[in-house]
């Protein structure tokens, strides 16, 4: 199950941009955070692929949301320009940003290149 960001979450378990100007995360696990909003048509496609991979890498990787509408000032931050925009977070090293619908396999495909995770 994928968990929804504000904020203060995404600072406390994510990465806090506040304090940091060089990128430090701050999970256990690597992460895919996705940048979306409810009147986006990709999204929604998105968002139920999210959910499955979710399942599939459960233990193994986190997924969060972000509502770009209620969390501007987040997206703001990451130059968040479309939507859905996936963040691709390894435990080590740089995040790696995607934008647009991809779809399962090519989700798939990045968890397992950008975070070097394979599923269950």
């Amino acid at each position: 199950m994928s968990e929804n960001l504000n904020k203060e979450g995404f600072l406390s378990k994510v990465f806090d941009y506040e304090n940091n100007k060089d990128w430090k995360y701050k999970g256990d696990l690597p992460a895919v955070v996705d940048f979306w909003a409810p009147w986006c048509g990709p999204c929604k496609m998105v968002g139920p692929i999210i959910e499955e991979l979710s399942e599939e890498y459960k233990g193994k990787v986190n997924f969060y949301k972000v509502n770009t509408d209620e969390e501007q000032e987040l997206g703001a931050a990451f130059g968040i320009k479309s939507i859905p925009s996936l963040l691709f977070i390894p435990k080590e090293g740089e995040p790696k940003m995607t934008v647009g619908a991809l779809p399962k396999e090519a989700m798939k495909e990045a968890i397992e290149k950008e975070l070097s995770v394979t599923a269950a």
